[in-house]
């Protein structure tokens, strides 16, 4: 297992190199740049301010520059929030994002295995379907109609929430349940449907027949040794869940104001403000790359024959 484990932490630094050399480019190759605006600037400011910045330089050379700075963990200047550099303005909004991305998965957890679960063991009864029903409608409506859904009925209805706010900034622990109960829903229907599928495939496998001959209790037989097996699918789609979860939150974040990163991310790319740009892109990229790694390791754990390939 500890030879599968450097092997896979060693197969992340190319993965990330090429990640940032991606976007280090492909962001300079889109039409514009930071300093243009409605009204040009003179060439000689334009000319001193892309001085300071050294984009008077080659490409290759700014390249160069950036990666050593990248290597010390630095992102460099925002381009636009002049008095931020790029880790300011990521670690100020990096938490919100997480607390809220870990919350709705947590939430898309519990109730998408749990409900996975009853639907298998209950197959063809009210148990199966309204679950199964909730799943389709999860897949079906697109976050950026259900955000808002939720926001009209809730708030601007009945009143129940805030529209807008966020826990950790001292507003009230309740702000937090609409954002979560959006971003977790479609999660929820991808966990439960593949909960259901996996369990209903164990539980027709032969050594659970087996298990069942031998006269072990049904509970033992669905919690200790089905459940193992099949939840393999959803361990493996945990990995870049997770990460979309924090992507996916860039809609939430709009329609209740969470002061998370997707506002950046989305101001940044309007505004062509490159580091910021690659600094978020990084940021993605490693938790995806992080909870991918992780998501082998409890992989290899629950199936050894993974770590032995």
């Amino acid at each position: 297992m500890t030879k599968y484990i450097i092997k896979r932490l060693i197969g992340m630094i190319p993965t990330l190199f090429i990640i940032v050399t991606l976007s280090f480019f492909i962001v300079r190759i889109a039409p514009g740049g930071p300093f243009d605006g409605e009204r040009a600037l003179p060439e000689a400011v334009k000319r001193n301010i892309e001085a300071k910045y050294h984009m008077d330089e080659p490409l290759i050379v700014q390249y160069g520059r950036y990666m050593f700075d990248v290597i010390r963990g630095d992102l460099g200047p925002s381009y636009k929030y002049k008095d931020y550099d790029v880790n300011t303005l990521i670690g100020v909004s990096l938490p919100n994002s997480v607390v809220l991305g870990s919350m709705a998965m947590a939430v898309a957890l519990l109730f998408g295995i749990s409900l996975g679960v009853l639907a298998a063991v209950r197959q063809n009864t009210l148990l199966d379907y309204i679950p199964m029903s909730l799943a389709a409608l999860g897949l079906s409506i697109p976050l950026f109609v259900f955000a808002p859904f939720l926001q009209q009925v809730f708030c601007m209805t009945l009143g129940w929430f805030p529209t807008t706010g966020w826990f950790m900034n001292d507003a009230p622990v309740r702000t937090a349940v609409l954002p979560v109960i959006a971003l977790s829903f479609a999660y929820y229907a991808d966990i439960a449907r593949l909960t259901r599928s996996s369990m209903v495939e164990t539980l027709r496998s032969d050594y659970i027949r087996t298990a069942r001959a031998k006269g072990m209790k049904n509970s033992t037989i669905i919690f200790k040794h089905a459940m193992k097996g099949a939840m393999l699918p959803v361990v493996s789609y945990l990995g870049p869940a997770f990460a979309g979860i924090l992507t996916g939150s860039i809609v939430v974040e709009q329609v209740f104001l969470v002061p998370g990163l997707g506002k950046f991310f989305v101001q940044s790319s309007f505004n062509r403000d490159y580091t910021l740009i690659v600094g978020v892109v990084i940021v993605y990229s490693v938790i995806l790359i992080v909870m991918n790694f992780i998501v082998d390791i409890v992989y290899a754990y629950l199936d050894p024959r993974i770590s032995y390939k």
